[in-house]
């Protein structure tokens, strides 16, 4: 992206947890000076958020049984954030990016330190810090790692794939971590059923009380101001103004600490690097496997943390970053302060844009803010001493209600309830039993639901017919009344989508509904040009689809079928000789018209020959027209029984097509052919006349054409054509004298 100068620059509103208003990116032409100037200031800004945010995430994480070794937290976590800072201010593709620890990233360390302390809690080992320092290490090189591939790979972009319920869900949950952990620094206690009896003493509420009001006030002005030094404004002057209540109260500043309104001062500590042989060799390793649900979850939500907020700082900052330089350069950061033993972070939305905001363009705003974090080693603890539990906690109360309202408040707007009601069921989930939980349950309800919803999506995209939809070869006015007249004999479904076992079955569904309204219809054209996968249950949908067809004499027509699904319906052995493949469409409505006007050409010339055979038996064309109308045409064909002996004789068969054979029974229980009788003969007429069983089978020798006259037809045609009826009954009468005929002619020679 191309940033040309001008000179308009609209307000800035930077926000916390991700949130930020849209800002405009300008570049002022000025001299080198000035630019080191204001980027210098634009660092110190940002720094501001960054110490305040750092220490409350030293109370998050050493808190409860890490409470003593406070110190150790406050260092490694002003370390992690000078690490992450100065490496992506030289790494990230945004020149003045400032990242450090996170709300979410902070909220998943604790959960990992306190699931590292349940573990350790028969162990002998009398401090537990080193080992959580070591298990802050492997966490942020894991995570570093992970991401690193990530970027070389280009598989970060797979977690956009991730459901947004899934991830609301982690990142809601983080939320309501965070304010647990809020609970527990402001109180000094773990906010279960079980404790809730401990909650009710008056110094506890009052101390619950005093950090929700300080959440409000930050609330009602910080968060709706954004003002660059809005923050820390706020903050000092509750700390002055819960002094002047101490003194107005009779508290001195050691009476506030012994009654637990403030922090004990840890003392100040150096940097700690836990990696020594002895260290190493005493940490609990058997606990390594049981946390691995945590370090996925800290590696899941860095990920997503950084994605995220590199596509707010997009939105606010109006900047195309690059997203696979991003992973690595916060890979990277994430290594370095695993050597350190810190733990993961990455890109901060808030604070790049306050970075920006307050005039830094380049990568001297960052590394002032990794400057001031590691000069908050030596100042972070005596500040500490002074501050009230009830400030810092009500930022957390803050951050974490923030949190919440995003994902749970501003998410139903963009989410069904389906997949709200699951976002909700994620947070509850991960809150009681841990985010593999989650995972497991996002996943699954997360495929459910999809599925439901492409279920709902119909496969078809729109239906056709021959007598409408045509192919584009130009035919004469005898062929286009053919096909006008008989096109619906061509039926197409053009599909789209992916199909699978809900879509497949509704298009089964939809070809049998189909099929029951046009009985005529011998051409069934599926068009896969718009599909883009199938799998295994759908290619049994179209099995079904096949034998249905095949019932009724249908043929399955397939265009534009891609490789893989062709390969899959080949596979289930749905594609056989009896299903043609054509590769466009316009070829394959050309075939199937085709098929129509030959088929239409030669009953036309069948009509024909059997008007004309008619015409000759009764003398009159009227009458064998008459005739054709009462008959029913039939098909058979080689070794087909027409009819059995002992049946009842209610038909008779004028024979058009091909050769019939009159078999009767033997005493080895066998049959022998006495006649054959082949076209424009009939059989039949003395039992339609006389009504009595028939005496014989009758079995087409060949593929034959018969037209039937049954039993009604022949009394409707007496009732209200007795002039045919007679002439019907003559003919039957010369049949008989002729078959008469030749059987005194047959017994005359065999009497020789």
């Amino acid at each position: 992206m191309v940033v040309r100068a001008h000179r308009s620059r609209l307000p800035v509103t930077p926000g916390v947890g991700g949130k930020a208003h849209v800002v405009s990116l300008s570049v002022h032409s000025r001299s080198k000076p000035h630019a080191v100037l204001n980027d210098v200031l634009g660092g110190s800004a940002a720094s501001v958020l960054t110490v305040t945010f750092c220490m409350s995430y030293a109370l998050l994480i050493f808190s409860g049984p890490l409470a003593p070794y406070l110190s150790y937290g406050v260092a490694v976590t002003f370390i992690s954030s000078a690490v992450i800072a100065a490496v992506l201010a030289f790494g990230s593709s945004i020149p003045f990016a400032v990242g450090g620890p996170e709300s979410s990233t902070a909220a998943m360390t604790a959960i990992l330190a306190s699931s590292l302390l349940e573990r350790m809690a028969a162990s002998s080992q009398a401090s537990p810090v080193v080992p959580v320092l070591i298990t802050f290490g492997i966490a942020s090189i894991a995570t570093g790692i992970v991401l690193c591939c990530f970027g070389v790979t280009r598989m970060g972009r797979a977690i956009r794939y991730v459901p947004y319920p899934v991830v609301g869900g982690f990142l809601g949950a983080t939320g309501c971590l965070i304010l647990l952990g809020a609970v527990r620094v402001i109180t000094g206690m773990r906010l279960q059923f079980a404790t809730l009896g401990q909650f009710a003493n008056p110094l506890t509420l009052s101390e619950l009380a005093a950090a929700c009001v300080m959440a409000l006030i930050l609330y009602l002005t910080w968060h709706r101001s954004r003002s660059p030094f809005g923050l820390p404004v706020i903050l000092i002057g509750g700390v002055i103004a819960a002094h002047i209540m101490f003194w107005l109260a009779g508290l001195s500043p050691t009476q506030a600490q012994a009654a637990g309104w403030t922090f004990e001062p840890p003392p100040n500590v150096s940097l700690m690097l836990p990696w020594s042989a002895i260290e190493i060799g005493r940490y609990p390793w058997y606990a390594l496997p049981e946390l691995s649900g945590d370090l996925i979850a800290v590696m899941f939500v860095t990920a997503s943390s950084t994605l995220f907020n590199t596509a707010g700082i997009e939105v606010a900052l109006h900047r195309e970053t690059n997203l696979e330089r991003e992973l690595k350069a916060t890979g990277l950061a994430n290594m370095l302060s695993g050597v350190f033993g810190g733990y993961p972070g990455c890109i901060s939305v808030s604070r790049t844009v306050l970075n920006f905001n307050g005039g830094g363009t380049g990568p001297l705003s960052g590394l002032t803010v990794a400057a001031i974090s590691a000069l908050m080693l030596a100042f972070a603890p005596m500040l500490l001493g002074y501050m009230p539990k009830f400030v810092l906690g009500g930022l957390l109360i803050y951050l974490a209600a923030d949190q919440l309202h995003r994902w749970i408040v501003e998410s139903r707007r963009r989410l069904s309830v389906p997949e709200y009601l699951s976002l909700l069921a994620n947070i509850a989930i991960i809150v009681q039993w841990g985010f593999i939980a989650g995972i497991g349950f996002g996943v699954v309800i997360g495929c459910a639901t999809f599925a439901l919803s492409a279920a709902r999506v119909n496969s078809i995209k729109y239906h056709f017919d021959g007598s409408e939809f045509r192919s584009s070869l130009d035919r004469s006015r005898d062929d286009q009344a053919v096909l006008s007249a008989h096109g619906g004999k061509i039926q197409g479904l053009n599909l789209q989508s992916y199909l699978f076992f809900g879509s497949a079955n509704r298009l089964y569904q939809h070809v049998k509904a189909l099929l029951a309204r046009h009985p005529e219809c011998r051409f069934l054209m599926f068009d896969f040009k718009l599909v883009t996968g199938i799998d295994s249950s759908a290619a049994y949908s179209f099995a079904q689809i096949k034998r249905a067809a095949q019932d009724r004499g249908i043929k399955l027509v397939l265009v534009h079928l891609p490789k893989a699904t062709e390969k899959a319906l080949r596979s289930s052995e749905f594609i056989t000789s009896e299903v043609s493949v054509v590769p466009e469409l316009d070829h394959a409505l050309e075939w199937c018209e085709n098929e129509i006007i030959g088929q239409h050409q030669g009953l036309a010339q069948e009509e024909a020959s059997l008007r004309q055979w008619f015409t000759q038996i009764l003398g009159d064309e009227k009458d064998a027209i008459a005739l054709m109308h009462r008959c029913e045409r039939i098909e058979v064909d080689t070794g087909e029984t027409i009819v059995r002996a002992g049946d009842a004789a209610d038909s008779m068969h004028f024979i058009l097509e091909g050769r019939v054979g009159i078999m009767v029974g033997t005493d080895e229980s066998r049959t022998t052919r006495v006649r054959s009788l082949g076209r424009y003969t009939t059989i039949g007429e003395m039992g339609l006349v006389s009504r009595v069983p028939r005496s014989a089978t009758i079995q087409a020798e060949i593929a034959s054409v018969l037209y039937a006259l049954n039993a009604d037809q022949f009394e409707a045609i007496k009732t209200d054509d007795p002039a045919l009826s007679h002439k019907l009954l003559t003919y039957f009468v010369s049949v008989m004298a002729e078959r008469l005929t030749f059987a005194n002619r047959t017994i005359a020679v065999l009497r020789r």
